[in-house]
Formats: structure tokens, sequence, C-alpha cells
């Protein structure tokens, strides 16, 4: 195919470069940090890019706003209040089954705005309570009783948590690189949009999911009275609220206030996240050694800045733009809302083929966002689905996202029923985000 004039020669190379990058960050022969630094150094070595455009990213706002939110997440897991919160609404809910996997849902809920690893938040916090209930009642893949109860809690969980990732820009790592994404195309979507936008659908699919899932997935233990029970037995061990969880609960509550009103205040969120980091190191929740120590939180910003980068660099130097004007005439004989939801179904079952959430939205969502404009698609709609969609789609596999290998790796769900719960669960929340969605966002004003 020939090169069109409207893209600079350097685009192809720079293409190439973000092509092998994606490939390793889904083969993954070096940690992810690692390849991007590998990236850098041959766009620069080959003079793709100069040695500025090149370290550009690193001082990308959204960069900085996933890197301080990791810093405060380390707070919750620190001070023991992510732990005490679960175990709260597992002693409250936590009499059937059912009322326990909401238990569940509702922590995951609370912790998701300022835990944005959804590997971290559910790794950290919510797998180790599933796993122990899950024992609790004996129910264990050696023993091939998993399916009483701990087959249903396991995939409840890893499913909650992709739903809970979708509502807030910082609930998981790759929200902010898509919102970066967006900017650089030239349109804005902040934290209070975005969470308002997700708030409907959002808590609609975590109320029906779990019962969804009660059904086609059924453990065979359905009352858990002793759910309940461990759970007030942890309290009871973690005593009375610590004064380090009151004030990790207090600046927690500032994030949020600050982040949902950022308009009203004229502050930026990365602002708001810098002043909630500060504060928690004033207090001494956190000390300076703790933000040292944070490994994947620098691991995400390296890699999350050179993909800014690049994504950036493709669309200034005319290929993005490019590819949207070729396929916008592909489809161009459908009107804007079949093409759309053409380009939807296959932004979100692509994902079969990705094993992180980042790879996807890095190397699928310039392009496709462009070509929806391209069609006449009303801006913030063509962007809240896809960027719902970069989240929801990773429920599909065990390989999807972050905590999936380790939620498949208890051995509790066997791969033809995690595709098949994950198939069934996508035309569910496809039919609640994309379906009644656009409506809560036309009634919001948003398009």
């Amino acid at each position: 195919m020939p090169r069109p004039e409207a893209v600079e020669p350097n685009a192809w190379h720079l293409l190439a470069i973000f092509i092998a990058t994606i490939v390793a960050i889904i083969l993954k022969p070096l940690p992810i940090g690692a390849v991007a630094i590998i990236s850098l150094s041959i766009a620069t070595l080959t003079h793709t890019l100069s040695l500025e455009e090149a370290l550009s990213g690193f001082h990308n706002p959204i960069a900085w706003l996933v890197v301080f939110a990791f810093f405060i997440s380390r707070g919750f897991i620190k001070t023991g209040l992510g732990n005490r919160i679960a175990y709260y609404f597992v002693a409250l809910f936590g009499k059937r089954t059912l009322g326990l996997s909401y238990g569940l849902l509702l922590s995951e809920l609370i912790l998701s705005p300022a835990i944005p690893s959804v590997t971290a938040r559910t790794g950290g916090v919510i797998f180790p309570i599933v796993l122990g209930l899950a024992k609790s009642f004996k129910s264990e893949p050696q023993h091939n009783t998993q399916r009483r109860i701990g087959s249903y809690l396991i995939m409840v969980a890893y499913q909650g948590s992709t739903i809970t990732s979708a509502m807030f820009l910082t609930a998981m790592a790759a929200n902010p690189f898509l919102v970066g994404l967006t900017q650089e195309a030239g349109f804005t979507i902040t934290w209070g949009t975005w969470a308002i936008a997700a708030l409907l659908p959002g808590l609609l699919s975590l109320a029906i999911m779990p019962f969804f899932v009660f059904k086609i997935y059924p453990p065979q233990i359905t009352q858990t009275p002793k759910a309940a029970e461990v759970a007030r037995n942890h309290l009871k061990e973690m005593g009375a609220l610590k004064t380090k969880e009151w004030m990790m609960l207090a600046v927690f509550v500032l994030l949020l206030v600050l982040w949902i009103f950022g308009d009203f205040f004229q502050m930026n969120a990365t602002v708001a996240a810098m002043i909630g980091l500060s504060l928690l190191l004033i207090i001494e929740v956190l000390t300076w050694s703790d933000i040292l120590h944070e490994h994947h939180a620098w691991d995400t910003f390296i890699w999350f800045s050179s993909l800014i980068m690049m994504a950036t660099y493709l669309n200034k130097l005319g290929f993005t733009p490019w590819v949207g004007e070729q396929v916008v005439q592909v489809v161009s004989g459908m009107g804007w809302l079949p093409a759309f939801i053409v380009l939807g179904l296959v932004y979100f079952y692509s994902h079969y083929f990705f094993a992180s959430n980042t790879a996807h939205v890095g190397a699928m969502y310039p392009a496709f966002l462009a070509v929806a404009l391209g069609l006449g698609v009303p801006p913030m709609l063509a962007i809240l689905v896809f960027a719902f969609s970069s989240n929801l789609m990773g429920g599909l596999t065990q390989y999807g996202s972050g905590p999936a290998p380790l939620y498949y790796g208890s051995g509790y769900v066997d791969v033809k029923s995690w595709w098949r719960v994950g198939f069934l669960l996508s035309l569910v929340n496809i039919a609640i985000w994309m379906g009644l969605g656009p409506f809560w966002w036309k009634l919001l004003g948003l398009w």
C-alpha cells in the first residue's frame, strides 16, 4: 500500500516500534518497563524521534496521576484499612452465598477509586479473603470440592473487578492512559465526568452480575453463616480503628471530594492526588521509603509515559488520522449508528487476542476513536463506549487482564467455564453499558 503524503515517513518507523512494543507487552519476554526503555532507545537511535520527543511522555500529568494514585493505595494496604473494609461488608452481608458475593463487591467498589492497580486491589485485598472464605467451607480444588462455594466466589470477585475498574478513572492503570490518548485527540474527560457517566450502568451491572452468575454457574452451598462469623472474628482481632486508619480514611474522603468536584474547585485530578499524597507523608501514614519501594508504580510510570508518547507522535505524524480516513471510506455506506455498533463489538471482542488492557488500548483505541469521529459519532458517546469497553472486555478470558491469571491460577474455575461465563456476562454488560448507558449519558447532557 503506498504511503500517503499526509503521513510523514517517520510515522511508519514509529509504527513499527510501537507494534513491536505492543507484541512484547503481550508476550512478555522482559518486564514491561524494560520493554518501554528499549523502545525509547530504538526510537532515538534510529532518529525516528529526537531525545526530547522520546522523553516527552514523562512530564504528562496523566502519567503522574497514575503514580500518585499508586502511592496513595499503599496506605490502604499498609494501615490494614482495605482489609477492614472488606471484612466489614462480609460480616454484614455474608449469611448467604449471594449476600457474601455482594459484600465482596461493595468492598471492591469502595476501594477501587483509590487503588489504580486492579491487580494490587484484588490480589492484595480481595483475593486472599476469597481464598480464606472458600477454605473455611472446605471448598478446595485439590479435594475436588471447588464447586461448593469457591468457584462461584472466584468468578464473581474477578468479574466484579472488571466492573469496578470501569467505574472510576483511577480504578485501573489503563484508564488514565486512555484519557491521555483522548486528550491527544483534542477531547477531555474529567474524573467526575467519568464517575457520573459510569454510576448508573456500573451499579446496575454490580447488582445483576452476582445473581446472573448464581444462575448459570451456581455454588453448591447457598447458606453461609460461617462466613459472617469468620469476618467478625478477623475484625475482632484487628480491634478498633487505629489512628493511622482514621487518617487514611480522612485523606481518602478528601480525595474523593476533590476528584468529584474538581471542576468546581478548578483543580486538576493530578493536583488533587499530589495533595493527598503530601498529606499522607506529612502525617506519616506513608514514609518516603514506602514511596521509593513502590516498584510497581515506578514501573507503570515508565511504560505508561512511553506508550503515551508513541501514541501522541503517531497522531502528530499523521498516521492515526490516516487510518481513520481509510476505515471511514470502507464503512461510509452505513449510517453512523450501525457502523458504530460494529466498531464497538469489534473493539470489545478483539480482546480475545490480547492479554493486557493497556496493550489493547494502546493498539486500538486511538484508531477506533478516529474512525468513530470520522463517521460522525458524537465524540463523548464514542469516548465513553470505548473507555468502558476497555475494562469490561477483561472478563472474557483467563488471561484478559492483570488479575485474571491470579484468579485462574487458584484452580477453582476451568477454562471452559471461564470462557462460557465470560462470554455470557459480556452480553449482559454490553446490553447495560452500551444499550442503556447512552440514554443515561444523553440525560446527563454528555452527548
